[in-house]
């Protein structure tokens, strides 16, 4: 059966002493500025966080997908738009080179990406094709030895860092048999002529994550820059997103977990009518709630990714893992949304005011039940996976 080991437990306590001294003392200013901190990726590096499941050869630690989700928890717990970063990083930047690049591919733009010195973004979602992502409209051709795309992506996070290098973009390159979208995924260089980063968003949370639109018009790249087989695109997104489910998941516990550490410190040191508000039951039965949640949604998760590691070794099947994280990363992101909801609560008045990081715990949730694939996608992905039947 899964469980954390003793150096999973030792890394959880590395990284939750980094994320305690390089970003709780900053982000609350962060978050007002709408500031995305390049400068602590390159630390996050020296930690190693970007290489944990990157093979050795090209500077990474060669670790397993639950060493990334605990490091993606402690993060997470002290700060949502760092936990993106990192979670993005890997899961939609680095893992798709590594899962399907060519050797010349990861020998140019991994190193780089393992070693903080670089991100890379993944671009997928469009501005009318998000869940039905085989709506895709953005369009490649080969032009001799180039590709020339066309199109337009939105809500890419990475994708405008002053250290992201590449993004990898889905585009329709052609017709399958049957007459459906052929799907490709091509890697487009910053700074490509054609390629626009357009502004940053204006939104609601994660306000120190970055996230923009891509625009592409006549862009070119060299046909080398297909990543994986030409018309495999779509099986390589459903497989992204699937890691990715989980890494979300373990986002979510991570912010589920600071609600209930400071719902519980409130709830000993806030008076009211001369005593402790925990005191009350209206107040310790929300509590008591939120750890309730805290503990299933991170035994989900942790099973979740220890059956993903369980498949990397051939022990367990595609389909247990695809349920598992669908399952985790409603369940977990779901509980987020509520745990914010009551500790804000559990804070009153305070709870609404920007000084208290519940207002922002609560800003940064709602995101959770969206990307990777939202919580009406996970509940269809769960009854296929019943076998209940499909229209």
């Amino acid at each position: 059966m899964f469980e954390l080991s003793k150096d999973h437990e030792d890394f959880r306590a590395v990284v939750r002493e980094f994320a305690e001294a390089e970003v709780a003392p900053h982000i609350a200013q962060w978050d007002r500025d709408h500031y995305f901190p390049s400068e602590l990726v390159p630390k996050m590096g020296e930690l190693g966080l970007f290489g944990l499941v990157a093979p050795e050869e090209f500077g990474g630690a060669d670790a397993d997908f639950t060493s990334l989700c605990v490091a993606i928890e402690e993060l997470g717990r002290v700060d949502q738009s760092i936990g993106i970063t990192l979670s993005a990083g890997v899961g939609l930047g680095i893992n798709p080179i590594l899962t399907y690049g060519s050797q010349e591919q990861k020998e140019r733009w991994l190193p780089d990406l393992v070693a903080g010195r670089a991100l890379a973004a993944f671009g997928l979602t469009e501005p009318e094709a998000g869940s039905d992502a085989g709506a895709t409209r953005t369009r490649a051709r080969l032009d001799g030895e180039e590709w020339v795309i066309s199109g337009a992506k939105a809500f890419i996070t990475n994708s405008g860092t002053d250290i992201t290098s590449v993004v990898t973009v889905t585009a329709r390159t052609g017709e399958n048999p049957d007459g459906s979208a052929q799907i490709s995924a091509i890697m487009v260089p910053s700074g490509t002529p054609g390629f626009t980063v357009e502004p940053a968003y204006d939104k609601l949370g994660w306000h120190a994550s970055d996230t923009h639109g891509l625009s592409f018009d006549g862009c070119r790249v060299p046909a080398g820059n297909l990543l994986g087989e030409q018309g495999s695109g779509f099986k390589q997104f459903l497989k992204t997103l699937d890691d990715g489910r989980i890494a979300i998941s373990a986002l979510a516990v991570g912010l589920a977990q600071a609600c209930l550490e400071t719902a519980t410190s409130y709830s000993k040191t806030r008076m009211a009518f001369g005593r402790p508000i925990g005191v009350n039951q209206g107040v310790s039965f929300q509590v008591a709630d939120l750890a309730v949640m805290v503990e299933a949604a991170r035994t989900l998760t942790y099973k979740a990714a220890w059956l993903k590691d369980e498949l990397h070794h051939g022990r367990r099947s595609v389909a247990e893992v695809k349920q598992a994280a669908a399952i985790a990363k409603l369940y977990s992101t779901e509980a987020a949304v509520s745990a914010t909801r009551i500790a804000t609560q559990v804070f009153g008045g305070n709870g609404f005011m920007e000084e208290f990081p519940v207002a922002r715990f609560y800003r940064d949730a709602k995101i959770l039940e969206i990307g990777e694939g939202t919580s009406e996608v996970q509940r269809m992905v769960i009854a296929r996976g019943l076998g209940l039947p499909t229209s």
